[in-house]
């Protein structure tokens, strides 16, 4: 089989990494790709949103699968328009990639069919939620509807601060037209625990739990990122808690999108937040995570492209799921400064040394091939994930493997994975 994966980021060499792994796999390509995903497969020179280009270039060369990977593709309606042409596609429909792009939508569908969420309310106009926000009590969370690169939540312990969040969102649009609707949510606590799913749009397969760390410093101090790291499994997601989260979270959503003709085929990512009254959703993506593809795809060990088919041909009954018992723990190499400002174009070296590895992997993210050499092109540069015996031997694995790497303005985060030491 041709493949085709469109995307460019660490989530998208962890995919293709996996593709390549399938004895049905016989090409793989990648729009645009990066210096890494080039290792592996052919890139192709066109972005996530140039639909026509993508359908184009699938068509001549006959792609028999394109996986859309990304957020924004998938809430423009890739996938409807590859269909259009005769292609098969993996991943959510424009109709139903909004349980990712709308988060009122989201929460909304939530109240709707009784799944486990914080209370809130949506608000399209900032003078209506800054009048909410007088009698509110706090802390409280502003989330921008739309899409925001998982940056458009905002934490106010008071009024005051909360009051400059609406500015923020909704007046200032540091988020762009994501904040032209908001929804105001109630603050929870607990463990946050991320898990993966796959559905053809009536069975869900679940895979490994993971954990990410959002804030661009040290215990969880600093801005909010596409993510700084990340661990799988989670030891506090317990076989009780997913069980629960089955009957009243995971199938529930696919029969809810089902039930308003919204049938959704691809990855689910349900954001938990694990509190005292029982796991609630915090967030869905409709897609896999980034970095957490990163550690749950090394460790599963079904052919990656059987089950895309299978979610593609409403056949995913027939496959079970399994993963490695090794534990996985995934540290972002960063250029300093992000995620606002910072420098690229920065030589990296020592990336030979993960050549061969069975138990360590180098994930490009930023990347990009120029004069012989590979150079930083972003703000989240490199994924260095590594499998050990358990989390603990994992992460050590995975902060050794860090120092193979080098890059003038690197940078990262020194406690992932530092839970699970009060395990």
């Amino acid at each position: 089989m041709k493949v085709m994966i469109v995307g460019g980021g660490g989530r998208e060499h962890a995919i293709a990494a996996k593709l390549k792994e399938s004895k049905n796999c016989d090409r793989l390509y990648c729009a645009p790709g990066n210096a890494g995903i080039a290792q592996i497969a052919e890139c192709v020179p066109i972005g996530v949103m140039e639909f026509d280009k993508i359908r184009d270039f699938a068509k001549k060369e006959q792609i028999d699968l394109v996986v859309v990977a990304p957020d924004d593709p998938l809430a423009a309606g890739l996938v409807d328009e590859l269909e259009k042409a005769g292609l098969r596609a993996f991943g959510p429909r424009k109709n139903a990639a909004i349980l990712e792009g709308s988060k009122a939508f989201s929460k909304d569908l939530m109240k709707k069919y009784g799944i486990p969420t914080a209370e809130y309310e949506n608000f399209d106009s900032a003078e209506e939620a800054l009048r909410y926000l007088e009698s509110a009590s706090y802390p409280i969370v502003l989330k921008a509807d739309g899409l925001a690169l998982g940056k458009g939540v905002l934490i106010c312990a008071d009024h005051a601060e909360a009051e400059a969040g609406v500015k923020e969102i909704m007046e200032d649009r540091k988020f762009g037209d994501a904040g032209k609707r908001m929804v105001v949510e109630q603050f929870m606590t607990g463990r946050e625990v991320s898990v993966l799913t796959f559905t053809d749009g009536k069975t869900i397969r679940v895979m490994a739990s993971a954990q990410d760390h959002k804030r661009a410093k040290d215990n969880d101090e600093g801005l909010n990122t596409g993510g700084m790291g990340t661990f799988s499994p989670s030891p506090f997601y317990t076989e009780e808690i997913h069980e629960y989260c089955m009957k009243n979270i995971y199938q529930p959503t696919v029969d809810a999108m089902a039930k308003e003709g919204r049938v959704f085929q691809g990855v689910i990512f349900f954001g938990l937040m694990l509190t005292p009254e029982g796991p609630k959703v915090l967030e869905y993506n409709a897609r896999f995570g980034d970095p957490e593809a990163q550690v749950v795809l090394p460790r599963m060990e079904n052919d990656l492209l059987e089950v895309m088919e299978a979610c593609v041909d409403g056949t995913l009954d027939k496959i079970e799921l399994k993963f490695r018992d090794e534990a996985a723990v995934c540290v972002v190499l960063a250029s300093d400064g992000y995620p606002l400002s910072y420098e690229k174009g920065k030589e990296i070296t020592g990336l030979e040394a993960f050549e061969g590895k069975k138990d360590a992997f180098c994930f490009h993210a930023g990347t990009k091939s120029g004069d012989g050499k590979v150079l930083t092109n972003g703000g989240r540069v490199l994924g260095i994930t590594a499998l050990g015996a358990d989390l603990k031997e994992a992460r050590k694995k995975a902060y050794e493997a860090c120092e193979w790497v080098h890059f003038s303005n690197k940078y990262m985060r020194h406690d992932i994975g530092k839970a699970i030491d009060e395990v």
